[in-house]
């Protein structure tokens, strides 16, 4: 797919991620842009740098009747970035209870698989085209500090595969994107290395462009991703001591 001629709706769009994919999207002079967000006030400044292609959409990925909605006015997309998603930080056992698992798994599992099985066939409608899911390495190793995002990322991974598989007679392209820590402001506390979200969108959509499936940008989710295929053990003990060391 070239990206210059794609239609491309983006959720989250008014986080830090979402606002650089709208803006490299507006720099590559793609035909037209969705710009979705659940507060579509938010999203006034990112319409107002291109407003001749960029459209503001009202989007809770979460409400089946808001996403067939967006199907709906958002007809002719042709690549689809679920960007959307939540981080709430929280650990399995010490947590008070489990209603941030379960927002983690409704938000970044149910609501992207949602918003697949709408697109799918707008997507073969138009001729194939692509979805871009925003993922984590994290979906590959749980971090016990953020282990219940951690799972929810994991299921999201594995929902990508089995979509992949689905939409692979239609000819629509499939992408995960698995970066580490982003420099976001919602990471801004973390001391590790992060990857900038510039890097995290020139890849993902690099990948579209040369129709590569599993993305891993920055050198902490490569890194990462070598230590799984060499020694996985190895790499959960990392992890687990590092919530010993914060115990």
């Amino acid at each position: 797919m070239q990206i210059t001629e794609a239609i491309v709706l983006v959720t989250g769009a008014n986080g830090d991620i979402g606002q650089h994919y709208i803006e490299a999207l507006q720099a590559a002079g793609v035909t037209k842009i969705y710009a979705a967000a659940r507060k579509i006030d938010s999203l006034s400044e990112i319409v107002a740098a291109d407003p001749d292609r960029t459209v503001a959409v009202e989007l809770d990925i979460t409400d089946a009747d808001a996403i067939a909605a967006a199907a709906k006015q958002c007809s002719d997309v042709t690549l689809l970035i679920n960007n959307a998603g939540i981080g709430l930080m929280q650990t399995f056992i010490s947590t008070e209870d489990i209603s941030s698992a379960r927002k983690e798994i409704e938000v970044n599992y149910l609501g992207t698989l949602s918003m697949c099985r709408a697109f799918a066939p707008v997507l073969k409608n138009n001729g194939g085209g692509a979805i871009i899911n925003m993922l984590s390495i994290l979906g590959k190793i749980n971090f016990p500090m953020n282990a219940s995002y951690s799972a929810s990322k994991a299921a999201e991974m594995s929902m990508t595969q089995g979509v992949r598989a689905e939409l692979k007679e239609q000819g629509t392209l499939v992408i995960g994107v698995m970066p580490g820590t982003v420099d976001t402001r919602g990471s801004a506390h973390f001391p590790q290395p992060k990857v900038s979200p510039e890097t995290v969108v020139k890849d993902a959509l690099q990948a579209v462009a040369e129709g590569v499936e599993d993305v891993y940008p920055g050198d902490q989710a490569k890194e990462m991703n070598k230590q799984l295929q060499a020694d996985p053990k190895m790499l959960e003990k990392e992890m687990a001591k590092m919530i010993s060391k914060a115990g």
